[in-house]
């Protein structure tokens, strides 16, 4: 009984290294024989004796060895592992240089590849269902390739893993197991009895196999087994009209199906969703369901993975409700088909317009907002004595209709579901009041606005105005004055006329000219004559006219020759301006700005041009070393710079061992607004200075002014210190120190006496006098 039982464990331990047993050496004798990354035991033999080594050339031409292979002394063939470089390996023997001897031949060595496909089994098992869904009716087959030649032995086994995650080699009656032929083969497999679900396949060397575990299997291929037979889905359950959507069919592969949507009722045939022209989708049916509206139902061809996906579209003309989409076997309607709903859901716009709401005719006006129900917005508006409808924003006299989209002025929605537009309101013939914008998602005026979607805004117009004033009524020739204001209505310039005695703008020329002043963003401008125009100007009124376009483009317009003219419609007669005396040529101006057919409006001012004046206010005697103010007046603009020197009018021989008795002082002031007329004034610091008399010289370097004028300083006069008052006590009183006080002993020399003052002061006045006589 032992004896049987040690001969059944030895069987089974002989099997056991059957089945775990590497393949045979493998013997390469031909010349040109393929040879396996990865392969093991391999012999070189026959032909290749006294070989030691196998290498490959990175260019054969310049004989670079990248990499050798070494072959034992039995002829086995080591180092084939992953990642050499593949292709002709040269036998050389050993001793042999490869650089000059000849090689004795060559093998091809490979990668093993295997690749994997899954295809319908049909005659030209060409369309793959890799990662697509089939029905248990469709015929499909494994596609295994390799490179592996039949010699080799190597086994190589398909892995599919199952939808609820166990791994077979059998599939039915399907064993998925193969030996590598270097062929590609095909393996039928049937799903009449598979479940539903998704299976993934890969093609692995067997245990068996040279390469097993080395990083050579296949690729990875899956299906999807369905649960029905004929099945629909959508890609929304819900959307807003305007946008599309998909249904997905899965049925056998390469079939026509019915597809279709329900009919819901009397909607009329606009209100349904449509199917847009695509591959597959033939619109020539003969289907007897579904409703009557165009592109709703359609014959469909599945491909070749049994599925189709098949795309539909709607406006803001679409229902807004649940839609049902069948697909349906043309050989049992009743009985094979699926259904999927779809809701439609209307959309919605939005509009507002940029700023506060209140705007100046001539401006630019951004209008902004959303619109999800299409993707096109119609504005319109309406306001005072306006068609009831609504008219168009940029032309306000065109009325809108229903249906009549040239009407509306439109604006694409952007993919975001957004849109904008600039209007510019200069030029549009509209009075200032209270007007509404309407945005709209279809091509319907006000009467009909409950066929679409849509959103208002109100908005207040104003009309353009015009202030100005100049920086002085009076202006010193060679000085500057600025004009300057606001002109609402977003214009780009203003004009600037100015007229005086024998000049139309430009001194010493009879030519004409308009100055063009730009406005700024906040609706100021400013324009100056520097001192440069303003100082050959002749003295007297000058008279300004500035002029606001109110619209894109000025009514009236002159040239250097002197003419103004108006539009061909305005009925202005032109006028040569410079042909007429400078009051008489305002006059023209104004007349044709004041026509009714001209838009533009204006303001006049006036300034007198004056020769420049600079006054000194008397100063009076001074005192030397004290500190004084210098007054005036002028007709300098406020901000100008006057230069001031105060110098002593001394001029004598001196010795040049003697100290100079000339002394000044110098520097600037700004004038300032006077209440008459303007002001200036000067702080002078008077120390060091000498007895003399002074000049005060008041410099403006703009106008080119001076003014002078004379001074006297004197010597600094002493004042007499006031004698202490000696109190004397009412007789019979004696005032007697407190008993802890002390009379301190003074600690300084005693100071000259009053007397001593005044003589010393006289001893000064003599030496000045003498002084004075030499």
């Amino acid at each position: 009984m032992k004896s049987m039982t040690k001969l059944m464990v030895v069987a089974m331990l002989l099997v056991a290294a059957l089945v775990v047993a590497p393949a045979a050496a493998r013997t390469v004798s031909t010349d040109g024989a393929n040879v396996f990354v990865g392969e093991e035991n391999l012999n070189l033999s026959g032909s290749f004796g006294g070989y030691d080594r196998l290498v490959h050339f990175s260019d054969y031409s310049a004989k670079s060895v990248d990499k050798t292979l070494t072959v034992d002394a039995n002829g086995n063939i080591t180092e084939l592992e992953k990642g050499i470089p593949t292709g002709p390996y040269y036998v050389f023997k050993s001793g042999d240089n490869p650089a000059t001897a000849a090689a004795l031949g060559y093998v091809n060595v490979q990668t093993p590849v295997a690749t994997l496909d899954i295809v319908i089994n049909d005659a030209s098992r060409k369309d793959s269902v890799n990662g697509k869904s089939v029905t248990k009716n469709t015929p499909l087959a494994f596609k295994l390739g390799n490179n592996v030649d039949a010699d080799v032995g190597a086994g190589i086994n398909i892995d599919l893993t199952l939808p609820g995650g166990g791994v077979t080699n059998q599939l039915g009656t399907a064993v998925l197991k193969f030996t590598a032929s270097g062929t590609t083969v095909y393996k039928p497999i049937s799903l009449n009895d598979a479940e539903a679900g998704t299976y993934t396949a890969v093609a692995k060397w067997a245990k068996t196999s040279d390469f097993y575990g080395k990083g050579f299997d296949s690729n990875s291929v899956s299906f999807d087994v369905a649960t029905k037979e004929l099945a629909i889905t959508s890609n929304k359950d819900s959307l807003v009209r305007g946008n599309s959507f998909t249904v997905t069919i899965t049925g056998e592969a390469n079939t026509v199906y019915y597809l279709y949507v329900k009919d819901a009722g009397d909607l009329g045939t606009s209100t349904y969703p449509r199917m847009i022209a695509q591959n597959g989708v033939n619109f020539t049916t003969n289907c007897p369901e579904g409703a009557n509206a165009p592109n709703a139902k359609a014959n469909v061809t599945t491909t070749a993975g049994g599925t189709r996906t098949v795309q539909f579209n709607t406006d803001q003309t679409t229902k807004d409700q649940s839609f049902t989409i069948r697909v349906a076997d043309p050989t049992d309607v009743k009985g094979k088909y699926d259904d999927v709903k779809v809701r439609i859901e209307a959309g919605s716009v939005t509009i507002t317009a940029s700023g506060t709401g209140t705007y100046y005719l001539g401006e630019e006006i951004t209008l902004s907002g959303t619109n999800t129900e299409a993707s096109k917005i119609y504005l319109f508006m309406t306001g005072p004595n306006l068609a009831d409808r609504g008219v168009n924003l940029e032309r306000p006299g065109q009325r809108v209709k229903t249906g009549d989209a040239k009407n509306f002025t439109t604006v694409d929605v952007e993919a975001d579901d957004t849109w904008s537009k600039k209007w510019n309101t200069a030029g549009l013939q509209l009075d200032a009041g209270s007007y509404t914008i309407y945005a709209v998602s279809a091509d319907v005026d006000k009467d009909d606005l409950s066929e679409a979607k849509y959103a208002t805004t109100s908005i207040s117009l104003r009309s353009g105005f015009l202030s100005a004033t100049t920086s002085a009524a009076t202006v010193a020739k060679g000085d500057k004055l600025t004009i300057s204001g606001t002109a609402q209505g977003n214009p780009d310039n203003v004009k600037v006329w100015v007229f005086g005695k024998n000049y139309y703008g430009l001194a010493n020329s009879r030519d004409l000219r308009a100055e063009d002043v730009p406005v700024e963003s906040d609706g100021t401008f400013e324009y100056e004559l520097d001192s440069g125009d303003t100082k050959d100007l002749a003295a007297g009124q000058y008279f300004v006219v500035i002029q606001h376009p109110m619209g894109e483009n000025f009514g009236v317009t002159g040239n250097q020759s002197g003419w103004i003219s108006g539009s061909s419609t305005s009925g202005i007669v032109p006028v040569k301006l410079t042909s007429l005396q400078a009051p008489a040529a305002a006059s023209a101006l104004i007349n044709a700005l004041d026509s009714p057919n001209i838009p533009d409006t204006y303001v006049k001012l006036t300034f007198i041009v004056d020769e420049p004046v600079i006054t000194i206010d008397p100063v009076g005697t001074k005192e030397a070393g004290s500190k004084f103010t210098i007054t005036g007046t002028t007709n300098l603009a406020v901000g100008d710079t006057l230069i001031v020197d105060v110098t002593s009018a001394a001029f004598q021989p001196g010795d040049k061992t003697e100290a100079s008795a000339f002394s000044g002082f110098g520097g600037s002031t700004i004038v300032e607004k006077g209440d008459a007329t303007n002001k200036w004034s000067f702080e002078v610091d008077a120390t060091g200075f000498k007895p003399d008399e002074y000049i005060v010289k008041v410099e403006s370097i703009e106008a080119g002014k001076t003014a002078t004028a004379l001074f006297d300083m004197i010597e600094a006069t002493e004042t007499t210190p006031p004698v202490d008052e000696v109190t004397t006590p009412p007789a019979g009183e004696v005032t007697t120190p407190p008993a802890d006080e002390t009379t301190a002993e003074p600690t300084t020399p005693p100071t000259p006496g009053f007397g001593a003052l005044v003589a010393l002061a006289g001893l000064g006045a003599v030496a000045f006098l003498v002084l004075r006589r030499k």
